[in-house]
């Protein structure tokens, strides 16, 4: 009776474990805003790592929940021609937590590759900065360079830096060994916010953000006049950026997926069609 009880507590317990995988990235990660036109290129790109777990719902739906560390940047230099004069630049430290449902096409237990997509939710945290020419690391949301939460400017308020995001992509699965598959992935994050590069609207008058927030914010607001022959600041209302679209993020990389039981033992092993033994 007691090895029945112990049992019926352990055998649930193993065959939820079957289901479970942990997953470990590595890639590079890049943005599309208003200093990166580009919808998806590998230009200015820096790493990107992430750690989650998986489980398996079915042979090929799992959910999949990940916590990832991405840096984004990019540079006027680099960007459209017709930008080069505002000379602006931003880099952003990523954060972000998913919640995502995975579908892969064929069952990777029985087929060495497989297509797959995703999507979901996610949640993330950035920061914009730059650098002055000083070499010194300028947070960017707190000089208001846009006029954000100044009195002159009601419309224009402080953005957040915790946004929502909605996760899609996709990609190839190899399975490697019986508990081991690699995965080629590319992933796009839609957000909510035209801020991740703090650039969106309009330049707000010169001596209106000199008196609130100092000469800081008019110099990482308008950095033409430091390129040679350079105009100087921009008169207030022109165009500093497009609110028509916003910003987005992304990442391709390697996933490598580890099941905590082997796939011969797990429930997918349960059924699945090896190759015959050779008749001797």
């Amino acid at each position: 009776m007691k090895s029945l009880f112990i049992s019926l507590l352990i055998v649930p317990a193993f065959a939820s474990a079957q289901r479970w995988h942990v997953n470990v990235t590595g890639g590079v990660s890049n943005y599309s805003g208003d200093l990166q036109g580009k919808a998806y290129t590998f230009d200015q790109s820096f790493f990107a790592f992430g750690v989650g777990a998986q489980y398996d719902i079915t042979r090929n739906f799992s959910v999949t929940s990940n916590i990832n560390i991405m840096k984004v940047g990019a540079a006027d230099q680099y960007n459209n021609p017709n930008l080069v004069f505002r000379n602006l630049s931003f880099q952003s430290n990523i954060t972000e937590w998913n919640l995502l449902g995975e579908y892969t096409f064929m069952d990777i237990t029985r087929h060495m590759f497989s297509p797959f997509v995703f999507g979901g939710i996610a949640v993330f945290h950035d920061n914009p900065y730059a650098f002055d020419t000083l070499g010194h690391k300028v947070f960017l949301r707190p000089l208001s360079t846009e006029g954000e939460g100044l009195a002159a400017y009601p419309g224009q308020r402080p953005y957040s830096l915790t946004n929502f995001a909605i996760p899609v992509g996709g990609g190839i699965k190899f399975r490697v060994s019986e508990n081991v598959v690699l995965a080629y992935e590319v992933g796009f994050r839609k957000t909510f916010t035209d801020y991740i590069d703090d650039v969106s609207t309009i330049y707000v008058d010169q001596a209106v953000l000199q008196a609130a927030k100092g000469g800081e914010a008019v110099e990482m607001a308008y950095r033409g006049n430091e390129l040679k022959g350079g105009a100087p600041y921009p008169p207030g209302g022109t165009q500093r950026g497009s609110p028509k679209y916003k910003d987005v993020y992304y990442y391709t990389g390697i996933r490598v997926s580890i099941a905590l039981v082997s796939s011969k033992n797990s429930f997918y092993g349960r059924g699945r069609i090896d190759c015959p033994k050779a008749v001797q």
